[in-house]
């Protein structure tokens, strides 16, 4: 192609055309799919100007991109996207408390730098961990501190710019209009002095009304929230603001949300930071989906988080009000909070039966003094549709969040959608609002521009855009000369297939399970999540969770990736998945990438041959226990002479040392030494029976205490864990029904089991029932500090003095939780910190085989192996997973131990029971 050819001469940064590059970029996080003829990621502004003249000269569409977490559809395009993350070098200049920002900069990177001046910027959309500023500048992004801080647009000094035609200009506030601008002002001055700048989150449009004199002819607001529909920017001057001096968050509870808005124009009287929104009904599917409970919250059935500067606003506002309310002066209590709000987009997407919600009408603005009247009809007309909706949003500025359970699937289905989205186009204009009240118009909302605006000022829209781009090759489509809003939807007929795995949140439906990313982007994330492990090393987003679930759901619609489960596409994204699962509690979707992988790997590999470690490692159960039978032949061919010659046949990285395999197992040893009591099973784990005897030997030691007697399953059990992570599921399965028959007796008898190591007890949580359909180790199924916190919740553990470190094991993250571990340490005296969140990278085989070796250190180096060697060296490191000691022990001159042989050394003959 010559477009490619010239770019691949032209462009120093990355150009592709491929399958794989272009499905990536099919989506943003709206309803609405385009597939790119190409995507360019520029690795400086010389790379942008030479991609544009590449398109120019070739005539094709150029389409500006962020982090990809629109709402509206105006990420997505069929021309040439410019994906401008790469461009993220910045520069704070504390003294004017302005930043000098490419487009590329992620948002709390910025946040992050100026933080250290006591200055912050002030808009803060829920995705400020990877949208950017250019993203941001382009939908006029606004977040929860609007109300304080104003929009992005509020927040812009000046802006460096590119047009389609070649010209590159800096544009700012008093400078001279061009001619042609100045008359587009001068001749239609009382249509932008009246139907613009009427609320503060008017959003839908171009902000013209920053072109009159008395705004100082300011071009650079003019041109943000454009979308990329007349510019590509390629810089800009923004302001900071001062840091509050002390951040408090009240809480307010209400009957519901209605009543809620009802009380905004009496908070906003006192002039808060922020004054945000939460349904009970969200609060309930986060705690559905996590395994970590949700903060408390006063009671209600919605709330208001209203955060203010100092405690005594605080109170004044609490006390006018007269409502349930809690007030928060702690950091780490209002982060968990806001957690939750943000994740509010992602939660909403799945109603509490497991049916579908959408965007679509996703964040209108109001008058705040019209807000509870505008609800009130908006209730009105979701059930005159038959619709629902679970709402929250910016209340302090009229801005509703919504998702509602749109049928987009059917032709019936879009039908309704379209009347819904007329008929709330209509309500919103007679309510004085605007159609986008954060996220632009893109292709949702466009279309409807003219409910809301008069025809003179849609002239003025396809004026001001013509004077950029008049051959409409900036992002086409959106805001002039609109899509329509049904068109383009991604909700495209996918190839049904027969599945492994029964996807029983999804209704059996692996098309609707991979229908659940929705793109809000948390996985592109580089700190403070679990997942995903392998972006925060390569910040490639097709080793991102939406990036690889983009891809499998491209592989099911066929038109781009055409060779479905055979797809190399699909195989080397996933290669670098560590099947973590913490996007299973991370990801406020709760995508599952670990089961897609290795559904994936099942029909991937079927009848073929794979990969060397699947042999060596994924039927290690068993070479362990033909091992156990002769444990000194097996250690000294495993670190003698033929260790790299085994390494090399079974596919496992030459710098990694071979565990070796105990003298005695686990279980021979349980056998020789039976205790009485309360039996409970002792789940007899892979890792814990044959290298790591020693942790099930404390657990003895210290359920014993607690006056239980552990006993052995009656025959040799597995959760066939590493047969599920590399793919062999047809093993998997047998393996599991297999270990399910031997549990029958206890199971049947109500006998809980008790699991050491965290990824083998989440196995038989999640991936057995799943593979099995049989449910009965769901709820039998305890950590020992779970089972001791629920039948045993009177002893008392042993005084552990001393301070500990805890890496926290990834499946228990997302599938166990930590909690009872946590209180069982405290109980027992233990100052204990956590490992910031993060995978150990070794993750089971993935760190164990050989073309892995690096991204596994890489994603050790970032939380782990520092927190360990900077620890004190009295200071115990915990880690209940065998691969996070193994990592620990590799990586650092120090020695893990599982939390059981923290408390069974502190037993004594006549210590607690």
């Amino acid at each position: 192609m010559d477009l490619q050819r010239t770019l691949a001469q032209t462009v120093s940064g990355a150009v592709n055309f491929d399958a794989g590059t272009r499905a990536l970029y099919t989506m943003d996080a709206s309803n609405y799919r385009q597939v790119p003829l190409g995507v360019v990621r520029p690795d400086s502004v010389d790379d942008v100007i030479a991609a544009v003249t590449a398109a120019r000269e070739h005539d094709v569409p150029v389409v500006p991109r962020g982090g990809g977490t629109s709402l509206a559809g105006n990420a997505t395009g069929g021309g040439l996207v410019l994906d401008m993350t790469r461009l993220d070098r910045f520069t704070i200049d504390p003294v004017s408390r302005t930043a000098r920002v490419e487009p590329g900069v992620v948002l709390d990177d910025l946040r992050a730098a100026a933080a250290a001046h006591g200055l912050t910027f002030g808009p803060d959309p829920s995705t400020h961990s990877r949208c950017t500023l250019g993203g941001m500048i382009g939908n006029n992004s606004c977040g929860s501190h609007s109300v304080a801080w104003g929009t992005t647009l509020d927040n812009v000094v000046e802006l460096d710019v590119l047009t389609y035609d070649g010209a590159r200009m800096t544009v700012g506030r008093d400078r001279e209009l061009p001619a042609d601008l100045r008359k587009l002002v001068d001749d239609n001055l009382a249509v932008l002095r009246t139907e613009f700048g009427r609320l503060g989150r008017q959003v839908s449009g171009y902000a013209l009304h920053h072109l009159l004199p008395e705004h100082g002819r300011d071009l650079a607001k003019a041109l943000v929230g454009t979308e990329g529909t007349c510019v590509t920017v390629l810089g800009a001057t923004v302001r900071l603001v001062e840091l509050p001096k002390e951040r408090v968050l009240l809480v307010l509870g209400f009957a519901d949300d209605i009543a809620a808005a009802d009380t905004v124009p009496a908070i906003l009287a006192h002039r808060p930071l922020t004054v945000e929104s939460m349904d009970e009904r969200i609060v309930a599917l986060r705690a559905a989906r996590n395994p970590e409970p949700p903060p408390a919250l006063p009671d209600g059935g919605a709330w208001l988080f209203v955060e203010v500067d100092g405690t005594a606003a605080a109170h004044a506002i609490a006390a006018a009000i007269g409502a349930p309310h809690q007030v928060l002066t702690d950091q780490v209590a209002q982060r968990a909070l806001w957690r939750l709000r943000e994740e509010g987009s992602g939660i909403s997407t799945r109603m509490a039966d497991g049916s579908e919600a959408w965007p679509g009408w996703e964040d209108t603005a109001v008058p705040p003094a019209r807000l509870g009247a505008y609800l009130r009809e908006l209730r009105a007309l979701l059930d005159r549709h038959g619709l629902r909706g679970l709402t929250y949003g910016h209340f302090g500025e009229g801005c509703i969040h919504i998702r509602i359970d749109f049928d987009l699937v059917t032709d019936e289905g879009r039908a309704v959608f379209r009347r819904f989205v007329e008929e709330g186009a209509d309500l919103v204009a007679r309510h004085g609002g605007s159609l986008s009240g954060e996220h632009g118009d893109g292709q949702v909302r466009a279309e409807l521009l003219p409910r809301m605006y008069s025809p003179a000022a849609m002239t003025l829209f396809a004026r001001f855009k013509a004077f950029w781009d008049q051959r409409d090759r900036m992002n086409p489509g959106m805001v002039v000369r609109p899509y329509r809003i049904d068109e383009n939807l991604r909700f495209v007929p996918l190839s049904a297939v027969s599945t492994a795995f029964s996807y029983p949140h999804d209704d059996g439906d692996f098309e609707q399970a991979m229908r659940r990313c929705v793109g809000v982007a948390k996985c592109r994330n580089h700190s403070g999540s679990v997942m995903c492990p392998s972006f925060q090393v390569t910040g490639e987003e097709r080793h991102s969770t939406r990036g690889r679930a983009r891809l499998l759901y491209e592989m099911l619609a066929g038109d781009v990736i055409t060779d479905g489960w055979r797809s190399t596409e699909v195989r080397d994204a996933l290669d670098l998945c560590l099947s973590c699962k913490g996007c299973r509690s991370d990801c406020p979707v709760n995508v599952d990438m670990a089961t897609y992988k290795a559904e994936f790997l099942h029909h991937h590999y079927k009848r073929r041959l794979r990969p060397a470690s699947h042999y060596s490692m994924g039927w290690l159960p068993l070479w362990l226990r033909l091992a156990a039978r002769l444990p000194r032949v097996a250690n000294a061919l495993l670190s003698g002479p033929v260790a790299p010659l085994l390494k090399r046949a079974g596919g496992i990285a030459p710098e990694r040392a071979l565990p070796s395999v105990a003298r005695e197992s686990f279980t021979r040893w349980l056998s020789r030494n039976p205790g009485s009591g309360r039996p409970v099973v002792l789940w007899p784990d892979t890792f814990t029976n044959h290298f790591t005897p020693a942790a099930g030997i404390a657990a003895v030691r210290v359920l014993r205490a607690a006056g239980f007697n552990p006993v052995l399953p009656k025959g040799s059990v597995c959760c066939g864990l590493t047969w599920v992570s590399t793919g062999q599921l047809s093993v998997a399965r047998r393996v599991m029904r297999r270990s399910l028959r031997v549990l029958t007796p206890h199971l049947d008898a109500g006998t809980p089991i008790v699991g050491l190591e965290p990824s083998c007890l989440s196995a038989l949580r999640t991936d057995v029932p799943e593979l099995t359909g049989d449910t009965r180790t769901v709820s039998n199924t305890f950590t020992l500090a779970g089972f001791l916190r629920a039948y045993a919740p009177e002893w008392t553990p042993p005084a552990v003095s001393g301070a500990a470190l805890a890496q926290v094991h990834c499946h228990q993250h997302a599938t166990l939780g930590y909690t009872a571990e946590t209180e069982l340490l405290a109980r027992a005296g233990v100052d204990l910190t956590s490992v910031p969140a993060g995978c150990c990278g070794l993750a089971g085989n993935f760190g164990f085989e050989r073309e892995h070796y690096e991204v596994s250190q890489a994603l050790a180096e970032r939380a782990l192996l520092p927190a360990v060697r900077a620890a004190d060296e009295d200071t115990v490191v915990i880690a209940d997973g065998f691969s996070c000691r193994t990592q620990v022990a590799q990586g650092s001159d120090r020695t893990a131990v599982h939390l059981a042989e923290v408390l069974a050394a502190a037993l004594t003959e006549e210590g607690p029971r």
